[in-house]
């Protein structure tokens, strides 16, 4: 088959939607597919890809880390004709989302897509907390109306699905959680004296114990929870170190959260980090932790499973079958909950060794060879019964304007 894949998110880009779109590439790829992919240009890009195309683009207004491209372009429109697509899986709802709509109908060739972010949980960036019913609502109309011209819909967690089949979708919905390639993160990729020596250049002392949180650095990934709750850890185990790796909008705000906790000594802001080296970074936490509820599945979760690293998680559906309490991993609902929970995975031995092991068999399920048959098999549906329900444009703009006009009268 011939594949177009279609992203607002990748490289240089860090982030769950790059880590899935590189897992689901190369599998399709080992399988005999041919992929290309549809993306925004980066100016911080220095790497060509073979088979990526980029289309102009420019910084979202509101997160300008993320940039957002032409919704057409008939340079890229002619690309895509010539590559003679089967299929066509988008990965946004936005520009390049569009973008890939407006091909698939041109051409009269299925489209699937996965629905990677929940926005409820990030309209603050565009909202600043104001108008949230406007805003919830647009969001459902929206991504309701996006799904339904779809063929079919991925859910990466069952968390997904349940919103999705909330919201009103109509097109097949299926789960199909993101892979990951396990061998990048086994123990033989990494000798003892390169993890020793990367510890040490972070200021890290070779036996002190390490606190871990790897991935973006932004306010719903709720790391000041942790951040403090570190004082009592520190109290209890003086050399610990709480490593964060990763960037993003929250990052001076929880520099200064740390300086007002008079506890700069003990946290590191190692920032981002390419993706060939992540591998060590997991490999140097004695525990993971992980604050977040906006997650559609919680890629950093399985990834550090994968490492061998002990995991603590604030409960969500998302981690509902891959997080189980006290058998491969630790599960916490208060803040309150957190100095003693860290404390007992890193004084305990024996239990955090017996959490890495059971955890090592929830992982193999998430393997990127049982992600890429999935969705092949997925695409192959697809195209011997193609869905004909398409719902129109016009329908998202006039619950657009009847929004407006309801926000107008209440004054919200």
């Amino acid at each position: 088959m011939n594949i177009g894949i279609f992203t607002d998110s990748y490289h240089p880009d860090v982030s769950g939607v790059v880590t899935s779109i590189d897992m689901l590439s190369e599998e399709l790829k080992k399988r005999g597919n041919n992929v290309y992919i549809f993306t925004t240009s980066n100016p911080n890009n220095r790497k060509k890809r073979s088979g990526v195309f980029r289309l102009p683009s420019m910084p979202f207004m509101f997160y300008k880390s993320r940039r957002v491209g032409l919704f057409y372009s008939p340079r890229a429109a002619r690309c895509v004709k010539r590559l003679r697509l089967d299929i066509i899986h988008t990965q946004t709802e936005f520009s390049l989302g569009i973008f890939g709509t407006i091909m698939s109908k041109q051409l009269g060739i299925p489209i699937v897509h996965t629905y990677h972010t929940l926005y409820k949980d990030y309209v603050h960036y565009v909202s600043k907390n104001k108008f949230k019913k406007t805003t919830d609502d647009i969001v459902r109309i929206y991504s309701k109306n996006f799904c339904n011209a779809c063929n079919a819909v991925v859910a990466p967690s069952k968390k997904v699905f349940d919103l999705l089949y909330d919201y009103g979708v109509k097109s097949p919905l299926k789960i199909i959680p993101t892979g990951i390639d396990l061998n990048r993160f086994s123990e033989e990729n990494y000798k003892k004296e390169e993890l020793l020596s990367l510890k040490e250049s972070l200021g890290i002392k070779r036996d002190a114990p390490v606190v871990l949180f790897i991935g973006r650095i932004d306010k719903e990934k709720s790391i000041d929870m942790a951040l403090r709750q570190m004082p009592e850890v520190i109290r209890r185990a003086p050399d610990v170190k709480f490593l964060i790796v990763g960037d993003g909008l929250a990052t001076e705000d929880l520099k200064a959260l740390t300086a007002e906790l008079n506890i700069e000594n003990s946290v590191i802001f190692a920032g981002v980090q390419p993706w060939d080296k992540i591998g060590m970074f997991y490999r140097l936490g004695d525990v993971f932790i992980s604050c977040s509820v906006t997650e559609t599945q919680g890629l950093t979760l399985i990834e550090a499973m994968a490492s061998d690293v002990p995991i603590i998680a604030r409960y969500d559906r998302n981690i509902d079958g891959i997080i189980q309490n006290n058998k491969n991993g630790r599960i916490f609902k208060h803040e309150n909950e957190l100095p003693e929970i860290i404390n007992e995975v890193l004084s305990d031995k024996k239990q955090s060794k017996s959490y890495v092991k059971n955890a090592r068999r929830t992982v193999d399920s998430f393997c990127s060879e049982e992600f890429g048959r999935k969705m092949e098999e997925l695409y192959k549906e697809v195209l011997e019964h193609p869905k004909k329900h398409r719902t129109k444009s016009y329908n998202i703009r006039k619950k657009f304007k009847s929004l407006s006009i309801k926000a107008r009268r209440t004054n919200v």
